[in-house]
């Protein structure tokens, strides 16, 4: 059991060291949380909350783990059952101490926030918003054990049977009535879904039908990483897209014999249309004279986006 354990990150590690020529790319990468987080920092904001900070950390994951179990003061009722059932593991059932695995995402969670560059964001604390709340989730399975291990331990010592049954029936009632309220208000991890791609979502489908109306079978170059979902609504096959998949991770530090490469640097050799949104790699490096811009999509809270055609005749011969 403990081979298979090692066996999962082991590999890990060396694939990314055998790919990209470094074990810990997942982690320190350009693709990384924290690398990802410097991309995106807004000169003079202050970084997320949290950061080189475990104990503020910490307060901020739990506090997503609260919401998406409950609203308002229904957050006290789990919490307490949640350490009532620890409590009772860690001083009365030494056998269920396994159990205890089940806190494993606070940790992970704490110091990835703090020094990983993993934002979590939730609504009632700065900066008041909604990012990576769906992180608490995992905590759904510590509080459902933990619960029950409580409500086990008020049974047991209960002195009658109608005692018992009141004792089932009140946490029932409970729990029923904190479902009802947290659909009422719908669960903060499907309002961080909403409310983060609705833009998103709207440039995507307006891309899409745009897409739609280009020749069949036209070939594209585009980079994948933020609006992947226009082609998926458009029915357009990621083998008809050259994207920043067909760069070849171990060729370092460029690849300029690659597909991707290749296609920047001349794309009337290689796809009939080009997208681009501002600022993304496409639109920063690609040899626009060999192009013709045939729409332009604008959303607001969302980044312009660029339909070119390529001009054939410049083609290599």
């Amino acid at each position: 059991m403990l081979l298979l354990a090692v066996a999962a990150p082991a590999l890990w590690l060396v694939y990314n060291a055998a790919v990209y020529g470094n074990p810990m790319e997942f982690a320190n990468g350009p693709y990384s949380a924290k690398a990802i987080e410097q991309k995106t920092a807004v000169i003079g904001m202050p970084p997320h909350p949290g950061t080189n900070d475990p104990s503020i950390a910490f307060k901020y994951f739990f506090k997503s783990a609260q919401l998406n179990l409950g609203e308002h003061g229904w957050q006290f009722f789990w919490v307490t059952a949640l350490l009532m059932g620890t409590g009772t593991v860690l001083l009365f059932q030494r056998k269920l101490w396994p159990l205890l695995l089940l806190w494993t995402p606070v940790p992970f969670y704490m110091l990835s926030i703090a020094y990983s560059g993993v934002p979590l964001f939730v609504p009632v604390w700065w900066p008041f918003s909604r990012y990576n709340v769906r992180y608490g989730i995992e905590m759904l399975p510590a509080f459902a054990v933990f619960t029950a291990v409580a409500v086990y331990g008020f049974v047991r010592f209960a002195a009658t049977s109608r005692t018992r049954l009141a004792i089932v029936t009140v946490v029932s009632v409970l729990a029923l009535a904190s479902y009802v309220e947290v659909l009422r208000a719908t669960p903060v991890s499907l309002q961080e879904g909403v409310i983060n791609s609705r833009t998103r979502v709207a440039l995507e489908t307006e891309l899409a039908a745009t897409i739609e109306k280009l020749p069949t079978n036209s070939t594209f170059l585009m980079y994948l990483g933020d609006h992947v979902g226009a082609l998926q609504q458009a029915g357009i096959p990621l083998s008809r897209v050259i994207n920043e998949g067909n760069h070849r991770p171990w060729k370092r530090p460029a690849d300029p014999a690659g597909l991707w490469e290749k296609a920047l640097r001349h794309p009337a050799a290689y796809a009939d249309f080009v997208i681009a949104f501002d600022s993304d790699v496409v639109a920063s490096t690609i040899e626009k004279r060999e192009l013709q811009t045939i729409e332009i999509i604008r959303v607001s809270g969302q980044p312009e986006a660029t339909i070119y055609r390529t001009l054939k005749s410049n083609q290599a011969r």
